[in-house]
């Protein structure tokens, strides 16, 4: 399969321009993406998805798939055909490249067969620490031996697991699931408690593959039934990909956008209900449910944003989304407060660290306050002129480029090539509305 960041240039600018308008589609939400597939492969018979994410995060989930000896075919575009059977042990390290989500999800779920599998990733990956998946797998019996521990590369040895009452305390949706996964081939009890409520697309897609399933008030339980059977999922627009064009709409003098079928997931639309705070003109229209998930049209029209504090229990529902929102805190007049996102130095990059070096850099006033990032937003356009390490971040790469379209000076990132794991024809896009993305040299 041909590699998404193949041809991809390693440096992007982005400089002031016009208006950003018109009318555009996000790409497939990747969170459900990676989860059809697994399901899929899980399920009993022939799973169609549409409009799936066709980034290199999700293409590393299918070819893993396919490692474990799961059909995973192309159909046409956006339209996927995943044949679910026993899963096999790998002949080779299953690499799961840069996403954390192909990592635990298929950790969990390969734990459930009686088979041995070793798992490994990018040199990022490989930094991420894992304990907080492999210590509840491992009181389920699951056999794992880890470098330091807790990272990979990791062996795994799976079947013959029992139940578990597990407290997902660090609101980490990727375990919770992991955990679901895992606890489809176990015997006993398998319940999830969770202080704090994390995205939930994998329990609504549970349901759709006819698991049996019980939610209550802080606890996730899967009944007797769990077995799964094969369905068809149409995966809706992703919100973090969405965050991009809208925000610089947000911040581009005179723009106006509308960003089609986006999934608005109240688990989700953190960012969203953020920036309605900080003033944002932004309207959810034709307002639908699909595949047990609630989509709408998103739009976007340029105005005054102001700061705001952002409480620590949103964390969970726009952890993917502070570099973006950091962006929309330089632009607006006052100081923005991000509290308890100590999470954000354990995803892609550092991306406290990434955002706090980026803005400095483009002329914004920034500082940590223990598990808090302070922005002293301008109320104008910041000036720009930086070059961005993007410290191999898709997410911060995109940020600052959002950030160069209305900066007093053009922004460069590296990275760029990073961009394809999840937004294939990012810069396509974003030029069919106007936006001043070009390649740039080193």
């Amino acid at each position: 399969m041909k590699d998404a960041t193949c041809s991809q240039p390693e440096y992007l600018s982005s400089r002031a321009g016009g208006a950003l308008r018109g009318e555009i589609e996000a790409p497939g939400d990747k969170s459900m993406s990676h989860r059809a597939l697994i399901l899929g492969g899980l399920a009993e018979g022939e799973t169609h998805i549409f409009n799936l994410l066709e980034g290199r995060d999700v293409l590393d989930t299918a070819g893993a798939l396919r490692a474990f000896g799961i059909e995973v075919d192309l159909d046409g575009p956006g339209h996927w055909r995943v044949t679910g059977a026993a899963w096999k042990s790998p002949p080779e390290p299953v690499d799961c490249g840069n996403s954390g989500t192909a990592a635990r999800l298929l950790i969990g779920a390969a734990s459930g067969f009686p088979i041995c599998a070793e798992f490994t990733g990018d040199a990022s990956l490989r930094k991420r620490p894992m304990d907080r998946l492999f210590a509840p797998l491992r009181s389920m019996g699951a056999r794992i031996d880890a470098r330091d521990g807790d990272r990979l590369p990791a062996r795994v040895e799976g079947g013959g697991l029992g139940g578990i009452h597990f407290l997902n305390a660090t609101a980490s949706a990727q375990v919770k699931s992991a955990i679901l996964l895992a606890g489809l081939r176990a015997d006993g009890e398998v319940e999830v408690k969770e202080p704090a409520r994390s995205r939930d697309h994998s329990e609504n897609m549970l349901r759709d593959f006819g698991c049996d399933l019980q939610v209550e008030e802080g606890s996730i339980r899967l009944g007797a039934k769990r077995k799964l059977k094969a369905a068809s999922v149409q995966i809706p627009g992703d919100p973090s990909s969405a965050a991009f064009p809208l925000v610089a709409a947000l911040i581009t003098p005179g723009s106006e956008l509308l960003v089609r079928s986006v999934m608005v997931n109240p688990l989700r639309a953190g960012l969203y209900t953020t920036l309605r705070e900080m003033g944002a003109d932004l309207a959810f229209e034709n307002r639908r449910s699909e595949s047990g998930e609630e989509i709408a049209d998103i739009r976007a029209r340029f105005g005054r944003l102001r700061g705001v504090e952002v409480p620590a229990s949103r964390a969970p529902s726009m952890i993917d989304e502070y570099p973006i929102l950091g962006v929309a805190a330089a632009y607006a007049e006052g100081r923005t407060v991000m509290r308890g996102i100590s999470e954000l130095r354990v995803k892609e990059s550092d991306r406290i660290a990434a955002m706090t070096a980026g803005l400095r850099a483009c002329g914004v006033a920034v500082h940590e306050e223990g598990e808090d990032l302070v922005i002293e937003g301008l109320g104008r356009a910041p000036a720009g002129g930086a070059i961005v390490a993007a410290q191999g971040d898709h997410r911060i790469a995109m940020s600052f480029l959002m950030l160069g379209l209305a900066s007093r000076a053009p922004v460069k990132v590296d990275s760029a090539a990073m961009i394809a794991t999840s937004f294939p024809g990012f810069a396509e896009l974003m030029h069919s509305i106007g936006a001043e993305i070009e390649d740039a040299a080193a």
